[in-house]
């Protein structure tokens, strides 16, 4: 019998480069940015075959409701999903998953990928993880490496032991060595010699190998790894670790960490398609169709212009392009990027720019993910606002009530459970409720549609925190919103 690979997914960054997409409270793995599902989504359903046993996830307590919700959508069950307290890059995540996977499968095959990358042949990569297992058994630790297509010099290079062979075969060979992001000339250089491929960042290994190189290479990594898993608690389908040791865990990547360390590193070229979807200019050339070079998306009308990217992702707001040439525009209802397409690494430098001015933009979407639901603001005054607000079927909102605000609900479509003091209703389209400053309440979908409806908030403070939460479903804190 095949031995069985284990797929772990990292799932924790902020993807600031797709800003306004793709930001801190909603990242780019978890948005549809190419088809009708996430990228997450596609990540996951890539290793789902009959030899790669169910993903560990690795995410920040943030997403842990959107990457279930997301799973289930694709029926995928999870084996774990891990939670860190703190991102700190990919090396405290690999270690972590690692140190779990090995207690209860000593030795077993781990497959580390990002959640975001796009890999259209999902079966010519799978065979490429399979070409790569006998590799991964006699000890050795393999990395996957592109067939470069470009002078690329927004990714690490790895240097081969042997050139290229024309079909790009996934055969397994020693890694000379890894090359930094390169500048134009190194670059162009590189590509010319055929001996070099694009880092990917995935990596197969056994759980004995890749530990054995953390106690070589970073021993206080691990240590602090092995006490945050040994500390860890269960909260319903998590494994949370444990936050005190781990303010102690360095920030570093896997590269830095172990792998321009290691000496028994083994290459397998990929020569299919690949993207790691790193800039708006990257998410065109994976969407362009047509000779004009246009990629549309969303309520856009294009009048004269070529090689462009334009996206409206709200179906209210038209965006119109007229004599546009390599231009990016992505409109949504609280931000709009317009950006020359080979300056779209730069967009980073934008939302540092926004941070440091302390706009709300910068890092959080206008719809507020929760794990029932969403919900976004409409309009908001000096005592009011307005809300729309959708609860999935089944979804259920915390008891709570409030210091300072009145709330008044109307249902748009749907069905309603509302709870208020000692009374519990239902309501259904067009009805709706009071709840008075300090009032317990609740509200669930006893449904099996979602549920819509308009909220009315009036008070002194509309502030999140203004919860005092008697229960929670989903067993968040005092401190948590919604």
């Amino acid at each position: 019998m095949t031995q069985e690979i284990h797929p772990v997914l990292l799932c924790g960054g902020a993807g600031t480069r797709l800003w306004p997409l793709s930001r801190k409270s909603y990242p780019k793995q978890f948005t549809r940015l190419l088809g009708e599902h996430s990228l997450f989504q596609v990540s996951a359903n890539r290793l789902a075959a009959q030899d790669f046993a169910p993903p560990i996830i690795v995410t920040g307590s943030d997403f842990r409701f959107i990457v279930t919700e997301q799973l289930a959508a694709m029926e995928i069950g999870p084996s774990e999903i891990l939670i860190e307290p703190d991102p700190k890059n990919t090396a405290p995540a690999i270690c972590a998953a690692a140190l779990v996977l090995d207690a209860k499968h000593p030795g077993a095959l781990m497959l580390v990928a990002p959640s975001d990358h796009v890999i259209p042949d999902a079966e010519r990569f799978r065979d490429a993880v399979r070409a790569a297992v006998p590799s991964a058994q006699s000890g050795k630790i393999v990395t996957f490496g592109i067939r470069p297509h470009s002078a690329e010099t927004g990714y690490g290079w790895l240097e081969l032991s042997q050139p290229i062979d024309a079909e790009c075969s996934p055969a397994p060979q020693p890694l000379r060595t890894f090359v930094e992001k390169p500048n134009v000339a190194r670059a162009q250089e590189m590509m010319a010699r055929g001996q070099h491929l694009w880092n990917a960042g995935i990596f197969l290994f056994s759980t004995r190998s890749i530990l054995a190189e953390f106690e070589a290479h970073t021993p206080e990594l691990l240590d602090v790894a092995r006490k945050s898993v040994e500390g860890g608690e269960r909260d319903l389908a998590f494994m949370r670790l444990s936050p005190k040791p781990w303010t102690k865990m360095p920030d570093v990547s896997i590269d830095y960490a172990i792998m321009e360390k290691a000496d028994n590193l083994t290459v397998v070229p990929y020569g299919g398609n690949w993207s790691d979807l790193g800039s708006w200019a990257a998410v065109w050339r994976e969407s362009v169709s047509g000779p004009d070079g246009m990629s549309l998306k969303g309520p856009v009308t294009a009048i004269g212009c070529t090689n462009s990217l334009l996206r409206s992702e709200s179906p209210n707001q038209q965006l119109v392009g007229i004599g546009l040439d390599n231009i990016v525009a992505i409109a949504m209802d609280d931000a709009v990027l317009i950006a020359h397409k080979e300056r779209t690494q730069e967009v980073k430098l934008a939302v540092q720019a926004l941070k440091s001015a302390h706009v709300a933009q910068a890092e959080t979407l206008s719809r507020d993910y929760r794990p029932w639901g969403w919900y976004e603001s409409l309009a908001v005054g000096g005592r009011f606002q307005v809300k729309r607000i959708v609860v999935n079927a089944g979804g259920i909102l915390s008891l709570q009530a409030h210091h300072h605000r009145s709330e008044h609900w109307i249902v748009v479509e749907g069905t309603a459970r509302v709870t208020v003091d000692s009374t519990v209703k239902l309501l259904t389209e067009n009805e709706s409720v009071y709840i008075p400053l300090g009032a317990v309440h609740r509200m669930e979908n006893p449904g099996k549609l979602p549920l819509t409806l308009i909220e009315v908030q009036t008070g002194g403070y509309l502030g999140e925190d203004d919860i005092i939460r008697f229960e929670d479903a989903y067993a968040r804190g005092q401190g948590a919103k919604g």
